[in-house]
């Protein structure tokens, strides 16, 4: 049985269909990466799994079961986090209080402080300081450690590179072994494609709302994704 599945969503601003008929499955402990240009749906498509939007029609199930009409905060009870595009970092809070969020849940699990400190160790000696005055990359860590304290099933990334300088994003990257042996599922929008295909299992492709190409990313060719991802 799959952790997560999409059946057949379709998803509407107001007239305008942004997700239509869009499927796809991640099995436990699968990373599957999200590509596509933007304005292709990516971010759209994770607000509906999380439960922040509601499809006009289809069904998501996690674990097995119907999750499509829950609340966002149902859905983090039950093993859903995101970390989100831009951060979205609590500005009053310094960045231990930001981490201790996902702790709201109380989910338990292998994820505290000491482990989160563990893969991202300059936070612990930032731990007192206010979450704004971090470096982009830094601001990246505390939203990942805070998602990982939810304890999830499943972890959902979006844009985990925006903005950030190649070093820094390198070092993020280095900590997903890490994150992956956790027994976490990770759904990942990142619009650097080779490495998009390099650290995940599966691919899926989305181009205006649709799913141009599904399947494992070590069979990926570049003249497929790229024929997807411009709808070439």
């Amino acid at each position: 049985m799959p952790l997560l599945e999409v059946q057949q969503v379709d998803v509407f601003y107001g007239d305008f269909r942004a997700i239509a008929g869009v499927s796809l499955s991640l099995q436990a402990g699968e990373v599957l990466a999200l590509i596509g240009a933007n304005g292709a749906g990516k971010t759209t498509l994770l607000r509906t799994v999380t439960g922040l939007l509601k499809p006009r029609s289809g069904r998501i199930c996690f674990e097995g079961a119907d999750v499509t009409a829950l609340p966002a905060e149902e859905l983090a009870r039950r093993g859903v986090a995101m970390v989100p595009e831009g951060r979205m970092l609590f500005p009053s809070l310094t960045v231990e209080e930001n981490l201790q969020m996902g702790t709201l849940t109380r989910r338990k699990g292998a994820w505290t402080l000491d482990t989160v400190y563990d893969i991202f160790p300059v936070l612990k000696d930032l731990r007192q300081r206010n979450a704004m005055q971090l470096s982009g990359g830094q601001q990246q860590m505390v939203a990942i450690g805070r998602a990982l304290l939810s304890n999830p099933r499943l972890l959902i990334c979006d844009e985990l590179s925006l903005g950030l300088a190649p070093l820094v994003v390198e070092e993020i990257y280095r900590t997903f072994e890490r994150i992956r042996g956790a027994d976490l599922s990770i759904v990942l929008v990142e619009q650097d494609v080779a490495r998009a295909c390099a650290v995940s299992d599966r691919v899926s492709c989305l181009l205006k709302g649709q799913v141009t190409l599904q399947g494992a990313s070590r069979a990926m060719e570049l003249s497929q994704v790229t024929a997807a991802y411009f709808g070439e």
